[in-house]
């Protein structure tokens, strides 16, 4: 680190236009005293108290005057020199992000190849995400989207039955992330999140393309021009999640597809969600996001948002439906996860000019 240089030479001359001038209309021996006086004392600094009689007119600095310069004049080297500092800080932290965006991008292009190759495991997908989350406890902060159902003992509880295809296939995909990956493997609860917002993308896609008439090319079109992929900023930022080292414990996830309603909605409810949550959470709750439906919409709590974006998967843009789906998945994902926004960064290897050949 650069040593701070302090420069008392050019906090000197500051300090002599601090020493009183003596006014000869007050007191005039004092006066006398001081035009007696050689000029080179004009800047002493005087440490001890001075005898005086009367008003006291001479010439000098208190300690703490000088004690006052030096420090104003110490804080602002130190203010100059840390510019350097917070340059280098900001440049460090924008080669972060650039390459944690780098590597989420790399991620999202090889889940949407592996989905996109096996579309009938969408469901599942959603499902093993939703799963993952909901062993979160609110009381003690634990479980959450840690990525513990990848252990066998969890996964083969009967809440995640069918969804072992899912995590196999995730499997192979992170053998791929991981070999292209410069700062270290993807975490299982990274990558089951990142799989799910994959497929939720390809479920908005497919509805597009079945408004045109089944013509993927206009419903890509359709899709980038109205659809929603511009609310995924905060999902995408919380990119960093840390594993289970163990499975969560047992009894904290419903079977959903044989639970009633009200289990539903206490689970939300348990975890800081609503019947709102829990009807846009529709499509993760089974294989058959109707059939889902069509028992929500009996509860008088969850009916007028179920309908609402029944009626918003009707239209063009699908506006309510996708955002207020992205929103609730964003707060989901990360329940109880102390995010590190510096996961999947790596050093940046220095180039040596000196060595360099032109």
């Amino acid at each position: 680190m650069e040593a701070v240089r302090v420069s008392f030479l050019s906090t000197t001359p500051s300090l002599v236009s601090l020493a009183p001038v003596p006014d000869p209309s007050l007191n005039p021996i004092s006066t006398s005293i001081a035009a007696n006086r050689p000029l080179s004392r004009a800047g002493a600094i005087r440490c001890s108290k001075a005898q005086s009689v009367g008003v006291s007119f001479e010439p000098g600095f208190h300690r703490r005057d000088v004690l006052k310069c030096i420090g104003a004049t110490v804080g602002l080297e130190l203010l100059a020199s840390s510019g350097s500092w917070v340059e280098m800080a900001s440049a460090a932290d924008l080669i972060q992000r650039r390459q944690r965006s780098e590597f989420l991008s790399s991620i999202k292009d090889t889940l949407y190849d592996a989905i996109k190759a096996n579309p009938e495991l969408v469901p599942s997908m959603l499902t093993l995400a939703l799963n993952d989350i909901m062993t979160y406890d609110k009381a003690t902060k634990s479980g959450g989207p840690n990525g513990s159902i990848r252990f066998s003992s969890e996964l083969s509880r009967p809440e995640n039955k069918g969804l072992s295809a899912a995590v196999s296939l995730l499997d192979e995909a992170k053998k791929e992330i991981d070999s292209y990956s410069k700062g270290g493997p993807i975490s299982y609860s990274d990558l089951i999140q990142c799989a799910a917002q994959s497929a939720v993308k390809s479920t908005f896609l497919a509805a597009a393309i079945r408004k045109c008439g089944g013509n993927e090319e206009k419903g890509r079109t359709l899709y980038a021009a109205y659809g929603s992929n511009g609310q995924w900023g905060l999902f995408d930022r919380q990119f960093g999640r840390s594993d289970a080292e163990e499975p969560d414990p047992e009894g904290r996830v419903p079977l959903w597809e044989k639970a009633s309603v009200q289990e539903m909605k206490d689970k939300f409810k348990a975890v800081g969600f609503g019947p709102r949550q829990l009807a846009v959470m529709s499509a993760f709750l089974g294989p058959d996001q109707n059939a889902t439906e069509a028992l929500l919409v009996t509860d008088p709590d969850v009916s007028p948002w179920v309908q609402k974006y029944q009626r918003s998967r009707e239209t063009v843009s699908q506006t309510d439906y996708e955002v207020d789906l992205i929103t609730t998945l964003t707060k989901l994902s990360c329940l109880g996860q102390q995010i590190n926004y510096e996961a999947y960064t790596y050093p940046v290897k220095r180039i040596e000019l000196n060595k360099l050949k032109l």
